[in-house]
């Protein structure tokens, strides 16, 4: 939803998808040149890898993911879909998915696709400050990939590239609190997972038949789906390739005019960019606060019942580096490897491996009731 405060971040994930590719290519190409053996099928499969790394997206993205599927992380998704195009290609894919898994017997295949220093966020970090117009957000991947090296067939970066390796943390943080995580950004978030809650209860109610959405999307709105069923039932993975934002966006604009009052608002609110108020804060919110605002939300005619679907509270977190995960290593001109939080000189990239969290609370100010006279 970053495009409701960048215009410009209309980009899609397929973009991403190619980039990424591209990407890898350039870095098998300078481990080949530093005289590391990379075959022609391990180079296939890295790019192949890649490639699909993100297909078990569904419609926008990281923010429906608890809406259509219960604990199943899109890379959940992505694996089925690539074993599901394995089996069509005749196991063609299956030196790809041993790198996407990680249990391929050379490690840094598996680094360069999901790590902290992967041809993913190469990508993203770079494509999405350009189309955002956020310049703070942009690193140096060509530089970085220059500096690959193999150590032991794990990946690292050679010493002279420390700076490119600051500059880049420096920035994925920056991009996450000005763009990601940007309060207008997790205001509309948030508004449209109340769309997808309140539109589902209403799926389950008796006579719902005639609410409208596309047979795909009404799957997932009318079943709880588990993991399990969505491996062991071929319908809902199916469905699942069917879908996108514009399933979504039919829906809103078809449910601004449902009779149900709480979906339509929300629907009409989002249409026509009358979004909640947010206030952001270090500490958890008083309980006086939340009280304040549910009495604001009675005055404008909001039950008890509906109040849930009108307030909303969460935490937004980012880490820019995680020591604990896959480290980013430094190999030294003597060949020792150390992490990049122990090579640095710059006290902040010790800071960067802090979790900051940010609490939030958003709710309708001004409730845009379907059939009345909004106000800007």
């Amino acid at each position: 939803m970053s495009e409701y405060v960048y215009p410009g971040a209309l980009h899609t994930r397929f973009h991403h998808a190619l980039g990424a590719m591209h990407l890898m290519g350039q870095a098998i190409q300078t481990l080949r040149g530093k005289g590391h053996s990379i075959s022609d099928d391990e180079c296939e499969a890295a790019q192949i890898a890649i490639l699909l790394h993100d297909v078990g997206h569904g419609p926008f993205s990281h923010v429906l993911e608890c809406c259509f599927l219960e604990d199943v992380p899109h890379e959940e998704v992505s694996l089925l879909l690539m074993k599901d195009l394995n089996q069509q290609f005749g196991g063609q894919l299956s030196l790809a998915i041993q790198m996407f898994e990680g249990t391929y017997e050379r490690p840094f295949f598996h680094q360069l696709v999901s790590s902290q220093l992967d041809m993913d966020r190469m990508d993203y970090l770079n494509r999405d400050s350009f189309y955002t117009g956020v310049a703070e957000g942009t690193i140096g991947a060509d530089r970085i990939i220059k500096m690959l090296d193999l150590v032991d067939d794990q990946l690292a970066v050679e010493a002279k590239g420390i700076l490119s390796i600051e500059n880049f943390l420096n920035s994925r943080r920056i991009m996450y609190w000005q763009v990601y995580l940007h309060k207008t950004s997790i205001c509309v978030e948030s508004m449209l997972i109340q769309v997808l809650r309140r539109a589902r209860f209403l799926l389950r109610q008796p006579g719902s038949d005639d609410m409208f959405a596309s047979p795909a999307f009404r799957l997932f709105l009318e079943n709880d789906v588990s993991l399990t069923q969505f491996r062991t039932d071929p319908q809902y993975l199916h469905a699942f390739t069917k879908l996108d934002d514009f399933d979504v966006w039919a829906c809103i604009k078809s449910w601004s005019n449902h009779p149900d009052r709480v979906l339509s608002a929300i629907c009409l609110m989002l249409l026509d960019r009358h979004l909640y108020k947010i206030v952001h804060s270090i500490e958890p919110f008083a309980p006086e606060l939340v009280g304040e605002i549910e009495q604001q939300l009675h005055q404008q005619g909001i039950t008890d019942d509906e109040m849930s679907y009108f307030l909303v509270e969460g935490q937004a977190t980012n880490a820019a580096y995680l020591p604990s995960g896959d480290k980013i290593n430094i190999k030294l001109k003597t060949g020792q490897v150390i992490d990049i939080a122990d090579a640095s000189d710059l006290p902040n990239i010790k800071a960067l491996t802090h979790i900051v969290r940010r609490h939030y609370i958003c709710w309708a100010k001004n409730i845009a009731w379907a059939g009345a006279e909004t106000t800007a």
